[in-house]
């Protein structure tokens, strides 16, 4: 089993109360984009899941856990439900599926709607009012679909977008009518706000019972997993249109024995073209890459390391079950 990761040196460790000690695990699911990733960084405190513009940037289960006194949450975030196309797409819906079988609750998330999109789509002229907001059919889709009698908490979040929060009210209403759910959260997991709220929502869900966890834990990833996705990170953030969905990186040395331990990874990328632009004009981009990845782990670690990378072409391989295993994306991983 993977070792759990500790916090960063030096974080406090919560103070113990009177209250009987509940821990549980809290499914984060939605569309791709929505934000969970984000969230779960916003919830646990620490950047442990990485973030990008691009949909479907999660493709493992991450745990994140926070112990809060006498209350563990380990939240558990999961790959955007979508339309797969690929033997990687539907590994990462299982991985959400999966994410639910045993969940004490589920945080389904969503953000504000944007008015000027609900506008466009309901044929409004520009200038016009939005129309009334309603549950997207997607969400109401996936919330129809999560396992019955596990409570679950409705976060809507980028409520920054919004200006005039009484313009929130009707957004809930809408929600609140579309399905049951134990509770509305209203966040930003962009600027953490609201995270009080939903923390105090999740708190009476929890179980009673030992922390299932130590409590200093972080994350049940080992340190390698956290490494290569700072570089996919990396490389996501750089790129555009379709290279993201064929970038894949595997760890081929950790070697903490040196003073400066020696860590080598291999970008994996789908074709020839996608090779050179990751590379970049005189190895420019693969260098920025580099240098941002190993600021991230060095954080992580708390020592110098040397980053060593390099990129290399598998045609296809989202689609061969032999390469998913290779890269970390088999069952089971």
């Amino acid at each position: 089993m993977a070792s759990p990761t500790p916090r960063s040196p030096g974080s406090p460790r919560p103070s113990g109360t009177r209250a009987k000690a509940r821990a549980g695990r809290i499914a984060i699911v939605g569309r791709p984009n929505v934000g969970k990733s984000t969230l779960l960084n916003a919830l646990v405190g620490e950047r442990i899941a990485i973030t990008s513009h691009h949909p479907q940037t999660t493709r493992d289960r991450i745990q994140g856990v926070v112990t809060q006194g006498k209350t563990q949450y380990v939240l558990v975030d999961t790959p955007g439900v979508h339309r797969a196309r690929t033997k990687l797409g539907s590994r990462m819906n299982q991985q959400a599926r999966e994410a639910l079988e045993g969940a004490d609750a589920i945080l389904f998330l969503t953000d504000v709607p944007d008015s000027k999109r609900m506008r466009i789509q309901a044929g409004a002229p520009a200038g016009a009012p939005a129309p009334a907001p309603v549950m997207r059919d997607s969400d109401l889709a996936i919330a129809r679909g999560l396992p019955p009698g596990v409570p679950v908490v409705l976060v809507i979040n980028k409520i920054d977008r919004i200006a005039n929060k009484a313009d929130l009210l009707p957004i809930l209403e809408a929600h609140g009518r579309a399905y049951e759910f134990h509770a509305i959260v209203p966040v930003s997991a962009l600027k953490k706000d609201g995270t009080k709220s939903l923390f105090d929502a999740l708190r009476p869900l929890m179980p009673e019972g030992t922390p299932l966890f130590e409590d200093d834990v972080l994350s049940d990833k080992p340190t390698r997993f956290f490494v290569a996705e700072f570089v996919r990170e990396q490389v996501l953030r750089r790129t555009r249109e379709e290279v993201p969905h064929g970038i894949a990186v595997i760890v081929e040395r950790f070697d903490e024995a040196p003073k400066v331990p020696i860590i080598e990874l291999g970008i994996v990328v789908d074709k020839e073209s996608h090779k050179k632009i990751v590379i970049g004009r005189g190895g420019s981009l693969l260098k920025e890459v580099g240098t941002d990845a190993r600021a991230r782990v060095e954080a992580l670690l708390g020592k110098q390391v040397h980053l060593k990378l390099w990129v290399r072409v598998i045609p296809r391989w989202y689609e061969s079950d032999a390469k998913l295993r290779e890269l970390g994306y088999g069952e089971g991983s």
